[in-house]
């Protein structure tokens, strides 16, 4: 296989939903609106994760456009885990793609302790060859989710998916300990929205005293 060429509308398509899911932070910026979208990033699954995978779950290579979901993967970080499904409502309520797939491990959390929102879509890639329609998975996750799962991924890299029972109990707590900051944080996000916003402003001010013949009054 020439993963090149396979891979190619993947990444075109990671490249694609990137800029327009990061549109909505930048719409809400524009009306003074608090925008649910902190961050977004993607990937293309590299090759030797795909060959693994692909082992593990013995899907064949040759439907591996049907089979494996996250071939192309994009993420979607929040501040506060309410924003997450105002985020999924506005990837249900697109038009340009089409969600085949939703896991909520946020109600339903991994026996880990990993919490996510997965949406997968149907992505239609317009190549040199014609409309070739992918699957891409997307996941909405607040801030310290992404930061409990990153830490996971790299243990069960280190121990090639054997963590040891020991490590296993304190991730699990440590995956307590930050879903409760998350409901801790969302008690307070008024003010950290107030705060957030005098530190914008300031900085916008500063910037503005820094040009010449500027003033912030």
């Amino acid at each position: 296989m020439d993963w090149k060429v396979f891979l190619a509308p993947y990444s075109q398509a990671v490249d694609e939903l990137k800029v327009k899911l990061r549109g909505y932070r930048d719409l809400c910026g524009a009306s003074s609106q608090n925008s649910p979208i902190e961050f977004v990033t993607g990937r293309v699954k590299p090759v030797p994760s795909i060959l693994e995978k692909a082992r593990r779950k013995d899907i064949p290579l040759d439907q591996l456009n049907t089979q494996m979901q996250d071939l192309a993967g994009v993420r979607i970080m929040c501040q506060f885990v309410d924003d997450i499904m105002k985020v999924v409502q506005w990837i249900r309520a697109r038009t340009d793609f089409v969600v085949v797939e939703e896991r909520d491990y946020i109600n339903n959390k991994k026996k880990s302790g990993y919490r996510s929102y997965h949406v997968v879509v149907e992505y239609p890639v317009q190549t040199i060859t014609g409309e070739q329609k992918i699957l891409a998975e997307i996941q909405v996750r607040t801030l310290a989710m992404n930061f409990w799962a990153t830490i996971e991924h790299s243990l069960n890299y280190k121990y090639k998916g054997n963590i040891p029972t020991d490590v296993k109990k304190r991730l699990l707590r440590a995956a307590e300990a930050a879903f409760r900051l998350d409901e801790e944080m969302s008690q307070i996000r008024e003010e950290i929205w107030a705060a957030q916003e005098r530190f914008s402003q300031k900085n916008a001010e500063e910037h503005l005293e820094s040009w010449p013949g500027g003033t912030a009054k």
